[in-house]
């Protein structure tokens, strides 16, 4: 089976790319604007900015994949909510094109979607439950959405939550590296207790992706965490896993913060569908703790 992945520099496109190169009968092709950022000892890489459509129709036509996953999009909320036509680009347009070249050339097409096309009204939320983003961000990600269930010939939409882990490049923070490194510092931090969501390790989003595309899923599938957490209760048990002062994370709302972009305040996915259709099993909290430790310790050797 040959997988083409976008976005391979991004934190879930890094874990995506180190877990198909273990797998012998998976041909990757890694895709990314920049030159790539880990090994590749298995696959090829091919140049691609997924918001110009004769690279995308290039590329695909060129390698024909059996499956794309598409990882790539701009995720910061709030740039989204300040650069709405790059955010349209990135996350509506570009998924236009990909669409268009997987008909044209069969491929399966899996697409990474996000709870904040959800209002935050309710939660834990499961694959049925009614769309209503309250920000720029959902809106775009919801669109794509409804393009790929429109117009695409074979697809599977995976929506997840709250993505931490660590890339190679240490680009990306997350909150347990942050509340970490301030306690460390002696640092006090505030950390919101009115927003719900289930965090997500992302080599468990590569691995539900993994699954997805070798099963060439159809449909929707939540695919996150299970442990239902405000970020408050993460950075506490984040405290408790690393020894840290907890006396130094005070609880607070976000009403108290001011971002360009609202966020729903209650998430988090019911995930029963992914765990009974594709063998989804995801790490606890704590567990995903565990082996940041870990990765941060090795990144230091």
């Amino acid at each position: 089976m040959k997988i083409l992945v976008t976005g391979a520099n991004g934190l879930l496109g890094q874990k995506l790319v180190e877990l198909l190169q273990t797998d012998d009968s998976i041909k990757l092709i890694a895709t990314a604007q920049r030159p790539l950022v880990i090994n590749l000892y298995r696959g090829e890489f091919r140049l691609l900015d997924v918001t110009d459509s004769s690279q995308v129709q290039t590329v695909i036509a060129e390698t024909k994949p059996d499956v794309i996953i598409h990882t790539a999009a701009m995720t910061n909320v709030d740039q989204c909510e300040t650069n709405r036509e790059a955010c349209w680009k990135a996350n509506v347009t570009a998924v236009d094109y990909l669409v268009d070249s997987a008909n044209r050339h069969h491929a399966h097409l899996i697409h990474v979607s996000t709870d904040f096309i959800f209002d935050g009204t309710e939660g834990p939320l499961d694959e049925q439950a009614r769309p209503g983003p309250v920000n720029f961000y959902g809106e775009s990600k919801l669109k794509a959405e409804e393009i790929i269930q429109a117009k695409s010939a074979s697809w599977c939409i995976l929506r997840t939550v709250l993505v931490y882990g660590i890339t190679k490049d240490m680009s990306r923070s997350n909150i347990i590296v942050w509340v970490k490194n301030s306690l460390e510092q002696g640092k006090t931090i505030k950390v919101v207790d009115d927003q719900y969501r289930t965090p997500t390790l992302a080599e468990d989003l590569a691995t539900g992706c993994y699954l997805a595309a070798k099963k060439k899923a159809h449909g929707i599938y939540h695919i996150s965490g299970r442990d239902f957490l405000t970020p408050y209760a993460m950075a506490i048990q984040t405290a408790d896993h690393f020894g840290l002062p907890k006396e130094l994370i005070t609880k607070t709302d976000s009403t108290r913060f001011t971002q360009p972009a609202r966020r729903p305040l209650r998430t988090g996915f019911i995930i029963t569908k992914a765990m009974n259709e594709l063998g989804y099993r995801p790490h606890t909290f704590a567990e995903g703790i565990a082996l940041v430790q870990q990765q941060l310790e090795q990144n230091h050797q």
